[in-house]
């Protein structure tokens, strides 16, 4: 009996059909969509005579370029009210459940998917963003396409592509103090780098990556993306499905049991074959931050800049560009740095999880008076959350502002940017040149090591301060 990798059950069992030569016509359970990639989509789908196929297998919500502030109020930016009022009118009119602003499940699209119980091992996802690999972690092929593809499944429920290669990347041992997911996915691309997962479909695997919860798992696959990999997903378990059991969209009964019977199948076989694998030390992990313009160009807190020297030519050029416009010198300690802005949410560190560790650091502290703190939770679900968990209270005597959910201080789409020259260091997924704002510098780390910031106003290890609680980020 041919042995197979999890990513090889759930992706032969969707292929329609396959073209000789050629790509896998591949059926696509669940379709996320918002305000973003999707107009463009619906009206060439409207010039070609087509309708949605199946729109009760796609979800809508705005969240890349909705403000943050006075959600309840018009929306200024004229062209991100255009591109939201598109959105409703598609919606509307092709009958396509929609979370809008105001409504009790809306935020960022990968973080209501798992929270409403959309998101289900074994299924194919697709959404028009790279970080739709984040359901990867419930043991999903989830992974972005272009806006012709976004149309493409609105028309057929179906989609035309390459399989990818397999890597799998095992992370075995026990995590140490103050070390999250986000430090441990950081470690890793520092490890490939940002390019070495092109052409893959990652697995991660090892007892490191059992050990953490749902939430932490969603942003180890969220950031696949970032070592250029297609998409990133985790073996579903006991752990899975206890996130699962009672959500909104879950099954219950006896299809609860038929379900988890399935879900259960869902794991490599042993001796199943990857074309490349990786194998880490959790031992060797330490809280991480970034110090270039993409989230490869990472180190450990304690360490200082990379000199480059091992670089030649164009490498070599574009290290040295990477270090001018973060205003950074080969070399130099990373700790100590001053910074302007912290920001914690995105699809990548938005959840209550996140809020909670932030929230326990810097209980019964103040942030310094250089530090603007920006949380914007990921979902109405979970400002609800943190409001009566009392996380909100701790965070604003601290000097925390709280923002409505959205994209937020992400990606430079809506009204919580960065300016220019600024340092922020961020729970979000990306440190390109301008991602946050024109000329903003960022550095990408943990909801720890952005609260430990925040406390001093510079780069600090989150193990030198006190800490209430490591546990779940």
């Amino acid at each position: 009996m041919e042995k197979k990798t999890l990513f090889d059950k759930i992706w032969d069992a969707h292929v329609v059909k396959s073209v000789e030569k050629g790509p896998d016509v591949l059926f696509i359970d669940k379709h996320f969509i918002h305000e973003v990639t999707s107009p463009v989509a619906f009206l060439n789908l409207e010039k070609r005579g087509n309708t949605v196929l199946f729109p009760e297998r796609t979800i809508a919500t705005p969240d890349h370029n909705v403000p943050t502030e006075g959600q309840e109020q018009t929306i200024k930016d004229k062209l991100s009210r255009m591109q939201v009022e598109r959105l409703r009118e598609n919606c509307r009119k092709y009958g396509i459940e929609l979370h809008d602003l105001g409504s009790e499940h809306h935020g960022i699209v990968h973080v209501i998917g798992p929270e409403l119980g959309v998101t289900q091992p074994g299924m194919t996802i697709v959404c028009g963003d790279s970080h739709t690999s984040t359901h990867g972690a419930f043991g999903a092929i989830a992974f972005g396409i272009g806006t012709s593809e976004v149309e493409m499944v609105f028309a057929s429920q179906c989609i035309m592509q390459a399989k990818p290669k397999k890597m799998r990347i095992t992370i075995d041992g026990e995590l140490g103090e103050g070390v999250t997911s986000k430090d441990i996915i950081l470690y890793v691309i520092s490890k490939i780098s940002a390019s070495g997962g092109t052409g893959y479909f990652l697995e991660y695997a090892g007892s490191a990556i059992t050990s953490l919860s749902m939430e932490a798992r969603m942003t180890i696959c969220n950031m696949s993306i970032e070592m250029g990999a297609r998409g990133g997903l985790i073996a579903p378990d006991e752990t899975t499905f206890a996130y699962l059991k009672g959500k909104k969209y879950s099954p219950s009964g006896k299809a609860w049991d038929d379900a988890v019977a399935y879900w259960k199948s869902l794991k490599t076989d042993e001796g199943a074959d990857f074309e490349v694998e990786h194998h880490f030390d959790a031992a060797d992990i330490e809280p991480m931050i970034t110090y270039g313009t993409n989230p490869g160009m990472g180190i450990k807190i304690k360490e200082n800049i990379p000199t480059g020297a091992d670089l030649l030519g164009s490498n070599k050029k574009s290290y040295q560009q990477a270090l001018d416009y973060m205003g950074f010198q080969a070399g130099e300690p990373i700790k100590g740095k001053k910074v302007d802005y912290v920001f914690v949410g995105s699809c990548t560190n938005g959840r209550i999880e996140d809020i909670r560790a932030v929230a326990n650091f810097v209980k019964g502290k103040q942030k310094a008076e250089n530090i603007t703190a920006w949380i914007v939770p990921g979902s109405k679900e979970v400002e609800k959350l943190a409001h009566e968990e009392g996380l909100v209270d701790i965070l604003k005597a601290a000097g925390f502002e709280l923002r409505q959910p959205g994209c937020s201080a992400c990606l430079a789409m809506n009204d919580d940017k960065i300016p220019a020259g600024k340092y922020a260091v961020s729970t979000s997924n990306r440190n390109f040149e301008g991602r946050q704002g024109p000329g903003a510098r960022t550095l990408l780390a943990s909801p720890l090591t952005v609260a430990a910031v925040a406390i001093t106003g510079v780069i600090t290890d989150p193990r030198e301060l006190a800490v209430a609680d490591y546990a779940g980020v």
